[in-house]
């Protein structure tokens, strides 16, 4: 397993120039809905609400908006994907697995956590179906679970980007000139710069702070 993650990353780098952007984002609303209903989701469905599931659900709407960020390579030409399907990054006990959220999309919150739930836990059983580790047009990587505030992941080939999560800390900010206490996370776009400008990765990544800033979208 472990040499063919190598062959898989040395691959990754050889093929696409990586580039790094980094945004920090104010989670405080997502944190307040969060521990809102956190209980509520636990005891119903059994599973916990995690903040995982809200960035998904923030990354698929940015994809729409830019198709580029959910597109790839083919030799000389461009594919640009009609359907939006996230991997998830998920580590085993001797390397990494990413299964694939399909229609992400088409999810809301409490979908997205329950297909999370669901792929990790059979990742880490080994009963995955092999077209649940195919198709993705876009991966997602939480190394905050672990307390990394940052990172710089490797693209997932064939796609041309990765979206990297660090952890949701309490932090002082500035806010209207005053000292506030605000959940902040540090979230980076690693992308392939054979096709995906600064510009246009900053753009997603916009799009990704603005929804997640101004969360309005209930939970139940």
């Amino acid at each position: 397993m472990r040499s063919k993650i190598a062959e898989h990353m040395v691959l990754s780098k050889r093929t696409s120039p990586h580039v790094t952007t980094v945004h920090k984002v104010d989670m405080t609303k997502v944190a307040k809905m969060r521990e809102r209903h956190k209980d509520d989701v636990q005891a119903r469905y059994g599973y916990a609400l995690t903040y995982l599931p809200f960035v998904a659900r923030a990354a698929a709407e940015a994809l729409r908006a830019f198709p580029i960020i959910n597109s790839s390579i083919e030799g000389n030409n461009v594919l640009y994907h009609n359907e939006i399907n996230i991997g998830i990054a998920v580590a085993l006990e001797n390397g990494l697995i990413v299964p694939v959220i399909r229609h992400a999309d088409e999810m809301n919150v409490l979908g997205l956590q329950r297909a999370i739930v669901d792929l990790a836990a059979r990742a880490r059983s080994r009963h995955l179906k092999p077209d649940e580790v195919h198709g993705g047009t876009f991966s997602i990587t939480n190394f905050g679970s672990y307390g990394s505030l940052f990172g710089t992941p490797i693209i997932n080939q064939p796609q041309v980007a990765i979206l990297g999560v660090g952890s949701v800390e309490k932090t002082p900010v500035v806010v209207d000139d005053a000292i506030a206490i605000r959940s902040i996370c540090l979230i980076g776009l690693t992308f392939d710069h054979r096709l995906i400008d600064g510009a246009a990765a900053d753009q997603f990544m916009q799009r990704m702070k603005s929804v997640l800033e101004n969360w309005s979208e209930q939970i139940l």
